[in-house]
């Protein structure tokens, strides 16, 4: 199976033996990041430091000024952690150490968005925003998403890309020092929520017959005895039963059609971006879940649909490989299946069971690897890959 690993490019710059140690973990390309959230990212083996703070959400390269000059919503140049054009040096070195580079673009998740454009945020039905979750429904942050899609996606030298959070963001995002697990919350509690309630969602909800101010006090009435201590539940026949299925229908109706148009029209102006640059064979895929109400990095999608619309997708399966046989079933013959396994031992990955798990993934229908993270990985997680992987 083909495998890929993702890095970031201070992960690379200065540190002249990282691409050799990358290709040599017997992996044939790098998801390498174009366009990242803040974080703050360990670097063990790197010359110069162990430790880079991203402040805030960023492209790791020069924003074209003749693409996003005298517009409101725009990216963020990132500061002295990845200074001018980051990615294009990095990915420069990957592809000379013999690596196939693919970029790596998060989109819907934006916290400096979010502070300094208050109003593009998600609001709860509690009139709570999420600042680290632009709203898909809005005019404008669609426009801003869709633009940043096709400039971090086809990068010189990208051979392909992997679109991460193109949907919904909603509650379930470790945002600074996370403070929210006091109650649990199920996957029905979740998605109450998550349902946004600024403007341009309100008129959604109105379009399918629904009142705003109804909907807002249905989703807190269904809250509440989450919060006196009242177990949580999962899944959407638990939802249905929190909000009344015909009002968890019509939600479902609004947001579904929200993410599955923005899904078609950001990969479109990808492939039209990359045809411009002269890769027709530009591959896309999206970070995704089968489950198409549930909100993140993954963004919840239709299968069948989504595998219409981009070339294949990349499936968390850290936990287990049971994500993968809803793709599966809608895999094309050409359509690229990824399982995403965490091999950082630290955060929660299992580099030593790497085979097996592989193993396990191809029976599932996967047709190549992710592994999640080169540069983030101690030498003895690295050793454990490099094992698998030979």
């Amino acid at each position: 199976m083909k495998a890929s690993v993702f890095v970031y490019p201070w992960d690379v710059i200065g540190d002249p033996d990282a691409a050799a140690r990358i290709a040599d973990l017997g992996v044939q390309q790098v998801t390498l990041a174009s366009a990242y959230h803040s974080t703050r990212a360990l670097t063990p083996r790197h010359p110069r430091h162990r430790i880079v703070t991203a402040e805030h959400a960023a492209v790791l390269y020069p924003p074209s000024p003749e693409r996003w000059d005298g517009r409101t919503l725009r990216p963020y140049a990132a500061g002295d952690w990845a200074p001018g054009d980051a990615f294009g040096e990095a990915a420069e070195a990957l592809a000379a150490a013999g690596l196939d580079v693919h970029t790596w673009v998060v989109l819907a998740h934006n916290s400096r968005l979010g502070a300094e454009h208050p109003d593009t945020s998600v609001v709860n039905a509690y009139g709570d925003r999420y600042p680290w979750a632009p709203c898909i429904a809005q005019p404008a942050t669609r426009a801003y998403l869709i633009d940043l899609a096709a400039e971090a996606a086809v990068r010189p030298g990208a051979r392909g890309t992997e679109l991460e959070s193109l949907g919904w963001y909603g509650l379930a995002h470790l945002h600074a020092h996370d403070k929210t697990a006091g109650v649990g919350l199920g996957d029905a509690e979740q998605y109450l929520m998550s349902l946004c309630f600024c403007p341009s969602c309100r008129h959604g909800y109105a379009q399918q017959g629904l009142d705003p101010d109804e909907l807002a006090a249905a989703v807190r009435s269904a809250l509440e005895p989450v919060w006196r201590g009242a177990p949580s539940d999962g899944g959407w026949p638990a939802i249905e039963k929190l909000l009344g299925a015909d009002k968890a229908a019509a939600t479902r109706a609004w947001r579904d059609e929200t993410a599955r148009t923005l899904q078609e029209v950001a990969v479109s102006a990808v492939r039209a971006a990359a045809s411009r640059s002269g890769a027709d064979d530009f591959q896309v895929l999206l970070h995704a879940d089968p489950v198409p109400y549930h909100c993140g990095a993954n963004a919840g999608v239709d299968p069948a649909h989504i595998l219409s619309v981009a070339d294949g997708v990349v499936v968390p399966c850290t936990g287990g490989t049971g994500l993968l046989a809803p793709f599966a079933e809608h895999l094309g013959e050409r359509g690229v299946l990824a399982a995403n396994f965490t091999i950082v031992s630290g955060m929660g990955g299992s580099p030593a069971t790497l085979a097996s798990d592989a193993a396990r993934a191809s029976d599932s229908g996967a047709t190549e690897l992710r592994l999640y993270h080169a540069g983030l990985a101690s030498d003895a997680d690295l050793e454990a890959v490099r094992t698998a992987l030979a």
